[in-house]
C-alpha cells in the first residue's frame, strides 16, 4: 500500500466518520444543543475539504495510485451515508431519500468494478452530472446537520431543496451510467 499525503487525507477522512458519528452520543455535558450540530458540521466540511484537496495534491505532485483511486470514493461513499443515516435518526431527512442517495453509490459503485473486470471502466467515468449531484449533496449536508438558522437564513431549508436536487441528479445520474452500461450487459448476456 503506497502511503503519501494525498492517502492520509483520504484515511483521514474514513478517521471522520466514526468522530461524526460520536458527536451525537457523547454525554450533554460535553457537547450541547447546537454545540452537537455545529461540531458535526465542522467535521463533515473538514472531511469534504480533504476529498477536494487529496485529489488535487495527488494529481499536483504525481501522486496518484490505483489504490488511491479505490480508496477515495470509499471514504466519500461511507462519510456520506454515515451521514445520512444521522440526519434520518434525527427526523431531518427522509428516509426514502437517504435510501435513494446510498443505494445508488452502491449500484454505481457494483457496476463501476463490474466494468473494469470486463476492460469497459470508461464507459462509466464520472460524468458532469455525477459531479453536479455530489455537489448538491455536499452542500446540504453540512446544511441539513448546522440545521439552525444562519446570518438570517434559513439554513435547513436550504439543505432540505438541495437534497430534493441531489436526489433527482442521483437518479438521473444513476439512469445515464446504467444507459452506458447497457450495451455491455446485453453482451455479457448474449455470450452466455
Amino acid at each position: 500500500m503506497p502511503l503519501n499525503i494525498p492517502i492520509l487525507l483520504t484515511w483521514l477522512r474514513i478517521i471522520l466518520i466514526p468522530l461524526l458519528i460520536a458527536i451525537y452520543y457523547v454525554p450533554d455535558e460535553w457537547i450541547q444543543g447546537i454545540g452537537r450540530d455545529r461540531a458535526a458540521t465542522l467535521i463533515f466540511v473538514a472531511a469534504a475539504m480533504t476529498d477536494w484537496l487529496d485529489g488535487y495534491l495527488a494529481r499536483r505532485l504525481r501522486q496518484t495510485s490505483a489504490f488511491g483511486a479505490f480508496l477515495d470514493p470509499v471514504a466519500d461513499k461511507l462519510m456520506v451515508a454515515a451521514a445520512l443515516i444521522i440526519l434520518v435518526q434525527l427526523g431531518r431527512l427522509d428516509a426514502t431519500l437517504a435510501m435513494i442517495i446510498i443505494g445508488r453509490e452502491i449500484t454505481i459503485s457494483a457496476l463501476r468494478e463490474w466494468m473494469a473486470r470486463i476492460g469497459a471502466h470508461k464507459s462509466v467515468a464520472v460524468s458532469m452530472i455525477g459531479k453536479i449531484k455530489t455537489t448538491a449533496q455536499m452542500a446540504a449536508i453540512p446544511m441539513l446537520l448546522y440545521y439552525a438558522p444562519l446570518l438570517g437564513l434559513d439554513i435547513y431549508q436550504w439543505g432540505v431543496w438541495l437534497i430534493y436536487v441531489a436526489a433527482v441528479l442521483t437518479l438521473w445520474s444513476m439512469g445515464y451510467y446504467m444507459r452506458m452500461a447497457w450495451p455491455y450487459l446485453i453482451e455479457e448476456d448474449r455470450q452466455r
